[in-house]
């Protein structure tokens, strides 16, 4: 793979394909409509976060939203969080998710459990009507609570739809999770109706659930009704997904406030308990269709392939495709097996425009030494978008160079917090290595020092200093909305701070550099993890990697972990080789104190790093205090963390300088 630096340009979009994209067509209605002047996206962007009423209400112009009544005004001025959008306005994202008909692919299904799947926008239609129906008998009306326990299949976005049709509440958790992780959550919302998998495949070895959906039912009693999808097993003891599904009805939408409940989605809980966050109907359907229509630049006839589990905001995203008359391409499985092309391939058979992914996916991609393009054909494949945690320019090189060369690369930084992202690619813009191109449109994005004062060039707090629909209504049980204030509120009042450090440069691009919750420091100098984790994935031989900063029993310690595969010998000349790499592409001040290895790294199930848990089981805390199982890749990783942590706690740990 050739060399590469942060800021080398890697892309340009060709003026043939700027004109085509919806962004440009945006741009230029709001031009004429506005008698407004826009010399490229930058200005773009500086008139949609200082207008943000006109540029809301262009982007409903834009993709024609349905209101039922309309709105009396835009937004409110009341300061964040609790400014209220498109008050008076009734509507339905169903409605508009299932605008499409026809015989065209509406959802395509690949599974690592049973065969390819399946459903046409006419089917789509047909069976969320169905299943509305089937929850309507179940007792189900508008605004109580339904809840998912299943994989990344189409009977999930069946029952999501249909949840919004007709005004319930969704919320779903990862058929992966443990009881206690699906009860701390679905507890929140005290569910009516549950519909669950009896269980699935992973590695090729059946996983059992039925069990846990058991204890997961005594342990909700809220629950008036419990439906299996029979996924791995037959003749589940609840009524099944075939019987809720039986019976043809009319498709209806119920008109809802625009802050009517559409789904519930959850922090990681690795660090505590979950926050339950309360997303909407209308906040969700217009930053959807600005994010995806406009950045993604998604429409009819594109394919969105997310490999992405249900307990993660990128599911609930990527199902918003439908807004936009796109096709959704499940996928459910572990998408680097049976090999690390496996994702690749999907692509390939589903002929996906688009492929949306975790940056781990394309790291151990990339660290397997295998070549999509020399592979897999992914002619219909234009744009790759990376989220989840900071790919590095060796990352965006590989892209080009091992799956293809005029792909447009986006890397995107948000949350589950917003359901969205603030800022990243554009696709009228050169694409750079290892940067976000720029704030998203309507996304005030900033960058503080610890006065609030704006910083360019160096690393600061990430802000968003003026409101955004899908900031979340408010956190569920949270009396007088103390968590969410103390969340994001508690240092710059008025202004949310996401808790990411990013440098923003004088151009615009900008490179998140780590949490700021999980701040490495030397000597009190701050130090981003982005570069150091660029500089060791660059060598090829580490595998996983954590670094994290302890401050114990006097010592300010700087500690790497690693995880080489079983062909690397991981020595004292391997620890060498890092320290020197470490010294010679960024800093004698950014060498780890303590360079240890170990049989393998855990991540969050989303392919983050655990830097925080890591940290703290470091210093002592017990693992099963810090994060549950559940939660994360191999938990068997964490005794050996926990080992190393009481060794590094000894005065006479030896350290590596």
């Amino acid at each position: 793979m050739s060399t590469v630096s942060y800021g080398d340009v890697l892309w340009k979009p060709s003026p043939e394909g700027v004109e085509a994209l919806r962004l440009t067509r945006f741009a230029r209605r709001v031009g004429e409509t506005r008698g407004l002047y826009f010399a490229g996206y930058p200005e773009l962007w500086e008139w949609s976060v200082r207008d943000l009423p006109g540029f809301w209400q262009s982007v409903v112009d834009f993709f024609g939203v349905r209101f039922h009544a309309p709105p009396t005004e835009i937004l409110t001025d009341d300061e964040m969080p609790f400014t209220r959008w498109f008050p008076g306005a009734t509507l339905n994202y169903a409605e508009h998710a299932l605008l499409g008909a026809g015989d065209s692919p509406a959802v395509l299904a690949h599974s690592q459990t049973r065969g390819p799947q399946s459903l046409t926008a006419d089917e789509l239609r047909d069976q969320v009507g169905r299943a509305a129906a089937g929850l309507r008998r179940l007792g189900v009306t508008r605004g109580d609570a339904v809840a998912g326990y299943l994989p990344n299949c189409p009977e999930a976005t069946v029952l999501f739809l249909a949840c919004a049709s007709i005004g319930a509440v969704f919320s779903c958790c990862a058929v992966e999770f443990g009881t206690g992780l699906v009860v701390d959550r679905l507890a929140q919302v005290a569910p009516k109706v549950l519909v669950a998998a009896d269980g699935y495949r992973y590695h090729g070895k059946e996983i059992d659930k039925r069990d846990t959906v058991d204890a997961i039912v005594a342990a909700l009693p809220s629950l008036a009704a419990t439906v299996v999808v029979p996924y791995a097993f037959p003749a589940p003891d609840f009524g099944t997904w075939a019987e809720l599904t039986s019976r043809p009805a009319p498709l209806t939408f119920e008109a809802v406030p625009f802050d009517h409940p559409l789904y519930v989605l959850y922090s990681s809980g690795t660090t505590g308990p979950p926050k339950a966050f309360v997303h909407t109907h209308g906040r969700i359907l217009v930053e959807h269709l600005k994010t995806l229509g406009l950045h993604l630049d998604l429409g009819p006839g594109d394919r969105l392939l997310q490999p992405t589990t249900t307990g993660w905001m990128l599911w609930n995203f990527g199902v918003s495709a439908l807004l936009l008359g796109a096709a959704v391409v499940c996928f459910d499985g572990d998408p680097l097996h049976p090999d690390p092309l496996e994702i690749w391939r999907v692509a390939e058979e589903s002929a996906a425009t688009v492929l949306n992914t975790g940056a781990a996916v394309v790291a151990g991609t990339m660290r397997s030494g295998r070549s999509p393009r020399t592979e897999v054909d992914l002619a219909a494949l234009r744009t790759v978008s990376v989220t989840g945690s900071p790919l590095p320019p060796e990352g965006f090189r590989w892209i080009y160079d091992e799956v293809k060369p005029d792909v447009f690369v986006t890397s995107g930084s948000g949350g589950t917090d917003v359901c969205t992202g603030f800022v990243g690619g554009v696709p009228t813009l050169p694409v750079t290595a290892g940067e976000l191109t720029a704030p998203y449109l309507g996304v005030a994005l900033d960058s503080f020092d610890p006065e609030g004062r704006p910083v360019r060039g160096t690393e600061g707090e990430l802000v968003i200093t003026r409101p955004l629909p899908s900031m979340p209504v408010e956190f569920l049980h949270d009396p007088g909305h103390a968590r969410y204030l103390a969340s994001y509120f508690d240092r710059y009042p008025g202004v949310w701070r996401h808790g990411d450090w990013i440098r923003i440069g004088e151009d615009g691009r900008s490179v998140i550099t780590g949490r700021s919750d999980a701040t490495l420091k030397r000597g009190g100098v701050r130090i981003g993890t982005s570069e150091l984790y660029s500089a060791l994935d660059g060598m090829g031989e580490l595998g996983d990697t954590v670094v994290v900063h302890l401050d114990t029993d006097g010592r300010d310690l700087l500690v790497l972990l690693a995880a080489p595969p079983p062909e690397v010998r991981a020595d004292d000349e391997l620890a060498t080789r890092v320290r020197r790499r470490i010294r010679e592409e960024l800093s004698p001040r950014h060498v780890p104190d303590l360079v240890r290895f170990v049989p393998a790294l855990p991540r969050t199930i989303t392919g983050k790093r655990l830097e925080i848990p890591v940290k703290r089981i470091l210093g002592g805390e017990r693992p099963a205090d810090v994060l549950d199982p559940g939660t994360i890749t191999d938990p068997g990783a964490l005794a050996a963390i926990e080992a190393l942590g009481a060794e590094i706690r000894t005065p006479t740990a030896k350290e590596s300088r």
